[in-house]
Parts: C-alpha cells; sequence; structure tokens
C-alpha cells in the first residue's frame, strides 16, 4: 500500500510540475495588455499599402498566431504556479479597476486626454505623483513595449520599402540601419504614456496607485512582461524572414 501511495504521490507532484501549455499564456495577454500588442501589429504595417499588400501582411501579422506564436516561445519560462500566480493578480479587481479607466479613456475618442495633455506645461503634476506613475510605468514595462513595437513595425516598413526597389537588406544590417530610430521611439513613447497614466489614473488614490505597481513587480508578472520583451523582437523577425523569401 504504501508504494502504491508512493507512487500516487510522485504522479501527483510530475503533474503539478509540467510546465503551462502555450495555450494557457494566452489567457494572461489578455490580462497584461500584451494582447494588445499583437492586434496592432498589423493594422501599423498596413498604413499607406495598396490591398495586395495589405492582404499579405494581415496574414503574416494576424493577432491570434502571433500571440500564440508569442506563448509557444514564453512557455518553458512558467511553472504552474508561476501561472496561477499571474493569473489571480492580473485578474484581481484591483487590476480589473485600473483597466476600466484605462479603457475609459477612449470613450469620447480621446478628445479629453488630448486637453489634458495641452494643460500639463501649465500644470505639471505633483511630483510625488508622477514618481508613482514612473514607478508603474517601469514595472508594467509599458513605454518599453510601446516602443519596442514601434521600432519592429519600422524596422518591417523600411525592409517593405527596400523590397518594392528590388532590394534587400539582412537582420545585422537592417538593426544597424535603424538603429538611431530606438531612443527617439522610447522618448516619444514615454512622454506619450505617462500623459496617459496621469489622465487616465486622475481619480485613483496614490496608495491604490502604489499598490498597482507593486502588483507588476511581483515575480510572475515581472517575469511575464519581461520574457515578452524579449521574445517581440525575434517574432518580428520571423516574419520579416518570410518577407525576405517572398512571402
Amino acid at each position: 500500500m504504501r508504494f502504491i501511495l508512493l507512487a500516487l504521490l510522485l504522479a501527483a507532484s510530475l503533474a503539478h510540475a509540467a510546465p503551462p501549455t502555450a495555450e494557457a499564456l494566452v489567457p494572461l495577454f489578455e490580462l497584461a495588455g500584451i494582447r494588445l500588442l499583437c492586434e496592432q501589429s498589423a493594422p501599423l504595417l498596413q498604413r499607406g499599402l495598396g490591398p495586395r499588400r495589405q492582404a499579405e501582411l494581415g496574414e503574416l501579422f494576424a493577432a491570434d498566431a502571433l500571440c500564440l506564436d508569442l506563448a509557444r516561445r514564453l512557455a518553458g519560462k512558467f511553472d504552474q504556479a508561476q501561472l496561477e500566480q499571474a493569473r489571480r493578480l492580473l485578474g484581481s479587481p484591483l487590476a480589473q479597476r485600473f483597466s476600466a479607466a484605462e479603457r475609459a479613456v477612449g470613450e469620447d475618442g480621446g478628445a479629453a486626454l488630448a486637453n489634458y495633455r495641452a494643460q500639463l506645461a501649465e500644470r505639471p503634476p505633483r511630483a510625488q505623483r508622477l514618481a508613482l506613475v514612473r514607478r508603474l510605468d517601469a514595472a508594467a514595462h509599458t513605454t518599453t513595449l510601446a516602443a519596442l513595437l514601434r521600432y519592429e513595425v519600422g524596422k518591417t516598413q523600411a525592409l517593405l520599402a527596400l523590397k518594392a526597389r528590388g532590394e534587400t537588406l539582412d537582420e545585422q544590417a537592417l538593426s544597424s540601419q535603424t538603429a538611431a530610430q530606438a531612443e527617439a521611439l522610447r522618448v516619444g513613447s514615454a512622454e506619450a504614456v505617462e500623459s496617459f497614466m496621469l489622465f487616465a489614473y486622475r481619480q485613483m488614490p496614490s496608495a491604490q496607485l502604489a499598490e498597482y505597481a507593486a502588483l507588476y513587480e511581483q515575480p510572475a508578472v515581472a517575469r511575464l512582461l519581461e520574457s515578452s520583451v524579449q521574445a517581440l523582437p525575434q517574432l518580428f523577425a520571423v516574419r520579416r524572414a518570410a518577407l525576405r523569401q517572398g512571402h
């Protein structure tokens, strides 16, 4: 009996230790805002292009496939306990309140946000409040991800422009040619993210804002965001390789 019990306990332990599947990670992307990166990639790339090229990029950068590819690259970095911790934190009532505040910004088409940004120069935020927003931005990697998406889109557009002229560059040469854009994109993204957060969370007490920043500093959530930052360039590089091969 003891041996049967031991075998059952070992089997249960191994099952618990099994890494999560890629499909199990995908819902976390929605909670963490990463899904938006997948959804924005194709529309950003398709701007100003003809119908044939738009259709090609829509297929190559389809949001569902992009997020699933990202999940496959990240799945091995998590165990079930980390996955559950991230899901619990990102799905918590606190996180949902802040997500609702973010969604509300777009309900008037962004007009109120534009007015708020115009007023910031005359009425700068309190230093303590700005520090909290910057802490949250750093923990959630919001500026980093926004700038990285714009940079990778820009690199891909540069490759498309070269292909239109019958030319191409390998990934290393393309990175060298576009590297100067990265810092400008980071600065612009940081300014946009700061003003957005200051406006979206203006009704949130500072104590709750600090608690929300601490949520993103928890190990499982931090790993999710940091791993996404590392993997995003790979997703684009693979798809640029397909474009070079005449996809």
